[in-house]
């Protein structure tokens, strides 16, 4: 479990990092470059979520609660929802003009459907810790952005490419799940 926390712990401080201190970012940018400190950002990242996927699968299995049935019809819609969203802010469409940070609006939507159907404590730790994250991340992009400008909505042509590209990343996610060993549908 510590691993996984620590994973969550670092993913969070890699990516709140250049918001939370913009001169020290700036000053390790002038002094290595923008390349090697990106560079490094990523390493960072990668260490952290080898460290949450090595937490998680290790975690000893400590049940909190025992999700109903149905939740999984609602996880697999919400999975829908949470790719569309992230998606979103790369999308060529007009949908991708309606939220400031589709992104991680879809982090907390795809924690929130993985809630739903993981009732032990590591998935809690796992799942609302990034959803933490993801809405602490909104708050401080809001609170040192407070003028949003909404992007030129896109065509109608680039919100069917989104659509097309959602349910092949849920089909593809699906396979993955069940090459791990996790049947995402009802049985």
């Amino acid at each position: 479990m510590e691993l996984l926390i620590l994973g969550l712990l670092l993913w969070s401080a890699a990516h709140l990092f250049g918001r939370a201190f913009p001169t020290t970012r700036q000053a390790l940018a002038a002094r290595l470059g923008e390349g090697p400190l990106k560079g490094g950002i990523a390493i960072v990242l990668a260490l952290s979520v080898i460290l949450m996927v090595i937490g998680y699968r290790s975690a000893p299995f400590v049940p909190v609660y025992d999700p109903p049935s149905w939740t999984i019809h609602v996880n697999n819609l919400l999975m829908l929802v949470a790719i569309a969203l992230l998606g979103m802010g790369h999308s060529k469409g007009r949908a991708r003009a309606w939220f400031r940070n589709p992104m991680l609006m879809g982090v907390t939507v795809w924690a929130f459907a993985h809630v739903l159907v993981n009732g032990d404590l590591a998935s809690l730790i796992l799942f609302l810790g990034l959803a933490a994250w993801a809405n602490v991340q909104m708050a401080v992009i809001k609170a040192q952005e407070p003028d949003w400008e909404r992007p030129t909505p896109g065509t109608l042509v680039g919100d069917l490419r989104l659509v097309v590209i959602t349910i092949v990343a849920f089909a593809i996610i699906t396979a993955v799940h069940t090459w791990l060993g996790v049947w995402p549908f009802p049985r």
